[in-house]
């Protein structure tokens, strides 16, 4: 890694270390999980067995299907709220399973 020059901040260098080691992909998956045990609480995160992000596809598996029906009338909110909490268009398609 090159340092352009002595006044660069640590946030600089870190998003250039991410950026050269192709490690975004990898850190989106970490926010994901988070932002949706953040934001889904207790209630749902008790009931989510498996969270995958794959492209920009969010796959939620969870062990209750009145849930999951429950939560699928809200996919289209549940994306823009983790967008919004990741700070990036991040998720386009939440399927849940």
């Amino acid at each position: 890694m090159k340092r352009n020059n002595d006044n660069q901040s640590i946030e600089d260098i870190l998003k250039e270390f991410v950026s050269t080691n192709n490690l975004q992909h990898g850190l989106d998956k970490v926010n994901v999980r988070d932002a949706w045990a953040n934001l889904m609480g207790n209630g749902v995160n008790n009931y989510t067995t498996a969270i995958e992000l794959k492209h920009e596809t969010l796959y939620v598996q969870l062990s209750s299907s009145v849930l999951r029906e429950e939560l699928s009338y809200g996919t289209e909110k549940i994306i823009a709220m983790l967008n919004e909490a990741i700070g990036k268009e991040t998720i386009k398609k939440l399927v849940l399973r």
